[in-house]
């Protein structure tokens, strides 16, 4: 290619004009965003983490906050609930409506591979974590975190609900 493109927002009028809407779509559409992913080690295992608050196992994932890129939020996350490291590119699996949690609910959900930099030491938000082979999942794991293992494993078609 040999151009870069236009601008995607640029003049005042337009400036302003994407400040009018997303104003409105605050109200009207407003929604929430999350981040999840499926964190593999070298031998291949998942890590998953059990919350103090909520019963199961999860893949490890949190909010994206206001400011904060869905990539910037995957590398907070990963890091404060397994002290992981991504190695590689991230590699965006699906986005999700979460249903479960509200209608506006969204997860953007990734395959990553990660190093573990030192043991997830328990605390208020996490009572356990570690890798777990896939034929040896823990008993309670949730059962989105089931679906999305089979989606990635081919096993299952993607899904739009979480």
């Amino acid at each position: 290619m040999s151009s870069e493109g236009i601008p995607e927002i640029s003049g005042i009028r337009t400036r302003v004009m994407v400040f009018v809407l997303h104003k409105l779509f605050a109200f009207t559409r407003g929604m929430t965003l999350g981040v999840r992913a499926a964190c593999f080690d070298s031998e291949g295992r998942v890590f998953l983490v059990r919350h103090s608050y909520v019963p199961g196992w999860y893949m490890p994932g949190g909010g994206v906050e206001r400011g904060e890129t869905a990539g910037a939020a995957l590398v907070k996350e990963l890091r404060e609930e397994g002290n992981l490291d991504i190695q590689g590119e991230p590699e965006l699996f699906g986005i999700y409506q979460n249903r479960n949690a509200s209608k506006r609910d969204h997860v953007v959900f990734y395959r990553v591979n990660v190093t573990q930099v030192a043991p997830r030491a328990p605390d208020r938000e996490i009572a356990e974590s570690g890798f777990f082979s896939l034929d040896a999942l823990p008993q309670d794991v949730t059962g989105a975190t089931l679906r999305r293992l089979k989606e990635l494993s081919g096993a299952a078609p993607k899904a739009e609900h979480w």
